[in-house]
């Protein structure tokens, strides 16, 4: 039987695709409508659900909404509430692996950077996002970004290499180097490349068959 995963502020399903081809049945829960979600889905407020029911499921993905941390955030001046500590809280309460995601400048702690050009032959996409998890886990070499291409969401260079984020004038470019192939421009923007989840979720098995086998 598969472990199960549950997938917290799942978005249209980045995450959830790599933990499934890690070898993971995925549940996502996210406030807003989530039609392209290609597992179980449902609509509620993730951490309520994950209070309610997390202990039902093997490990924890998080995703709280990443708009306090950005440099648009600290351009603008606007305010938006910090989800991390709560999540991480609520996890800990839970006593279950999990993962939390985020962008550089998130108050993680101790979190692995994942980055396009650590996954070559398959993303071409310079997309830092940071992962704090409850697992020792090991991360690739972080190749330097040697390409050049469009401002950002605008399209990929002659390589295919692009930089997805903001308003993606060219989906089908952004969809080719994140790996994924359902998302409208809105959700894309804001996904986590399926190879990165995926590469997480390899090690996530090994630290749940280790904590069975102890």
């Amino acid at each position: 039987m598969r472990p199960r995963l549950l997938d917290l502020f799942c978005g249209a399903g980045g995450a959830a695709v790599g933990y499934h081809r890690a070898g993971f049945d995925v549940v996502g829960v996210d406030i807003k409508p989530q039609p392209r979600y290609p597992f179980m889905f449902v609509q509620g407020d993730a951490l309520e659900f994950a209070a309610r029911n997390g202990r039902h499921f093997d490990a924890i993905h998080a995703s709280p909404p990443c708009q306090r941390f950005t440099v648009m955030q600290r351009v603008r001046d606007r305010l938006h509430p910090d989800l991390v500590s709560p999540t991480r809280e609520l996890l800990h309460d839970l006593a279950l692996p999990f993962v939390i995601e985020n962008v550089p400048g998130a108050p993680l702690v101790e979190p692995v950077m994942l980055c396009g050009t650590m996954f070559p032959g398959v993303l071409k996409v310079y997309r830092h996002r940071l992962f704090e998890t409850s697992f020792f886990m090991l991360s690739p070499a972080h190749p330097k970004h040697t390409q050049r291409f469009p401002q950002a969401g605008y399209g990929a260079n002659a390589e295919g290499w692009m930089s997805v984020a903001g308003h993606v004038a060219n989906v089908a470019a952004a969809r080719t180097a994140m790996g994924i192939d359902w998302m409208t421009q809105t959700e894309i923007a804001q996904a986590i490349p399926p190879a990165y989840t995926e590469f997480i979720g390899t090690q996530l098995l090994r630290a749940l068959g280790r904590e069975r086998a102890a």
